[in-house]
C-alpha cells in the first residue's frame, strides 16, 4: 500500500471513529442491560401469576376480548392485537382513533381463556428507560436515524482500521502486546488485539443497529412497495362503516397458512395496515421461523382472505435484525457471549480515545519543547 493510501485510510479510521465513538459508548452502555433484558424484567417485575380456571384449553372469541378491553377506555378503537407466546394472554391497544400517535395508545393484557383482564406488563420502569434512550435518545424518528448514521461511520471504522491493521501485522505477531513500551504504545496494542477479536461481532451488531435505527423508513417502503400492490383494488373503496369479527379474520388467516400463529393484528386505518383490512402478521414455530412474519390481509368489511404473501427481503432483513443484534437466538450462553465482546468493545472505544488524546498530548508537548528551546539563549 502507496504512502498516500495509507494516509487515506487513517484519516478515514480517524475521523469516522471520533465521531461516532461517543454515541457508540452510550449504545454499548445501554445495550448491556437490554442483552438480558428478559432476565432482568423477570427480577423487577412483580410475580402476576395466571388465575386458575375449570378448563385450562378454553378460548373466548377474539371479539369478546375486544369488546370486554374497549368497555374499560370507552369512546375508544381497537389499533392492535397481539398474543403472548408463553401465557394464554392477548394484548390489546385502544386509542382515540385509529391513527392516533402512540403517546395516545394504551395497551391492556386479557385473559384468552375468560376475557377478563389481567396486569398489563410495565411500560415505564427502568428498563423501558434504557431501551428508549438506546433506540433512539428520546428523540424520535429523527433520534434513530442519527444512530443510523452513527452506526454506518462505526462500520466504516471498523473496515478501516482493519485495512491499518494488515500492514501492522507484518512487522509483529498476531496478539503481541509489547509490554516493555510506554503505556500509549501498550494501549495501541491491547486496543488493536481486542478490536480484531470483537471484529465480526462488532460488525455485525453494528449494521444490525443501523438496519433497526431505519426501521421507519424500511416500513414506509414496504407500505408504498408491497402493501399497496397487495391492495390496489380498494383505491377508490370507502371504508367500512363496520368491522367484520376480528375472531373470524384471525381463523380465516390461520386457515391459509397451516402451522402458523397469529403473533398480532393491525386494525384498519392504523399503521401496518389499511383503512378496508385487519393485517394479521403470522408467525412460524421455530426459533427463526416465529422472525419471519407473513401478514395476511383480511376484507374488513366481509371477512374474506384478499392477499397473503411473505416479507420481501429487505423487511425479512430487518425482523431478522431486531433479535440478532441482542443476541436473542441462542438463549442465555449466547446473551453471555454477547456481553463480554460488548464490554470489549466498549474498551476498544475508550483505549480509540485515549489514544488519541495522548498523541495530541504529545505533539503539543514537543511543540512547547520546541517553541522552548527557540526561545533559550545560545550559548
Amino acid at each position: 500500500m502507496t504512502r498516500s493510501a495509507l494516509r487515506a485510510w487513517h484519516a478515514v479510521h480517524k475521523w469516522t471513529s471520533l465521531i461516532c465513538t461517543l454515541f457508540l459508548l452510550m449504545l454499548c452502555v445501554t445495550g448491556l442491560p437490554l442483552i438480558f433484558h428478559d432476565e432482568i424484567e423477570a427480577l423487577l417485575d412483580e410475580d402476576h401469576p395466571m388465575p386458575v380456571v375449570a378448563d385450562e384449553s378454553a378460548r373466548v372469541s377474539l371479539d369478546t376480548v375486544l369488546d370486554n378491553a374497549l368497555a374499560a377506555r370507552p369512546g375508544e378503537v381497537g389499533v392492535f392485537m397481539s398474543f403472548d407466546e408463553d401465557r394464554p394472554v392477548v394484548n390489546v391497544t385502544s386509542a382515540p382513533r385509529h391513527d392516533s400517535p402512540e403517546r395516545e395508545m394504551t395497551l391492556m393484557s386479557l385473559d384468552h381463556r375468560t376475557g377478563a383482564h389481567v396486569a398489563a406488563p410495565a411500560d415505564d420502569g427502568i428498563m423501558h428507560v434504557i431501551l428508549q434512550l438506546h433506540i433512539d435518545m428520546f428523540m424520535g424518528p429523527w433520534g434513530m436515524y442519527l444512530l443510523g448514521v452513527m452506526g454506518l461511520l462505526f462500520a466504516a471504522a471498523i473496515v478501516s482500521g482493519v485495512v491499518l491493521y494488515a500492514p501492522f501485522m507484518r512487522k509483529l505477531d498476531f496478539g503481541t502486546v509489547r509490554a516493555g513500551r510506554s503505556a500509549r504504545i501498550r494501549w495501541l496494542d491491547h486496543h488493536n488485539l481486542l478490536g480484531a477479536a470483537t471484529l465480526a461481532w462488532a460488525l455485525v451488531v453494528g449494521l444490525t443497529g443501523t438496519i433497526n435505527a431505519f426501521a421507519p423508513l424500511i416500513t414506509g417502503y414496504w407500505q408504498a412497495d408491497q402493501l399497496a400492490e397487495m391492495t390496489a383494488d380498494y383505491a377508490e373503496a370507502e371504508p367500512p362503516a363496520e368491522l367484520a369479527s376480528i375472531d373470524a379474520a384471525v381463523r380465516t388467516a390461520m386457515a391459509a397458512a397451516p402451522g402458523m400463529r397469529p403473533q398480532f393484528v393491525a386494525f384498519p386505518g392504523g399503521a401496518f395496515s389499511t383503512d378496508h383490512h385487519y393485517a394479521v402478521f403470522l408467525q412460524g414455530g421455530t426459533p427463526l421461523t416465529k422472525r419471519l412474519l407473513t401478514p395476511a390481509l383480511v376484507d374488513a368489511r366481509d371477512g374474506a382472505l384478499t392477499d397473503m404473501r411473505p416479507m420481501p427481503w429487505y423487511m425479512q432483513a430487518l425482523l431478522l435484525s431486531q433479535p440478532l443484534h441482542f443476541g436473542d437466538y441462542g438463549g442465555l450462553p449466547l446473551k453471555i457471549l454477547w456481553a463480554v465482546l460488548d464490554l470489549f468493545t466498549i474498551i476498544v472505544l475508550g483505549s480509540g480515545v485515549y489514544l488519541w488524546l495522548a498523541r495530541r498530548r504529545k505533539g503539543v508537548d514537543a511543540r512547547l519543547l520546541a517553541a522552548h528551546g527557540a526561545l533559550e539563549p545560545s550559548r
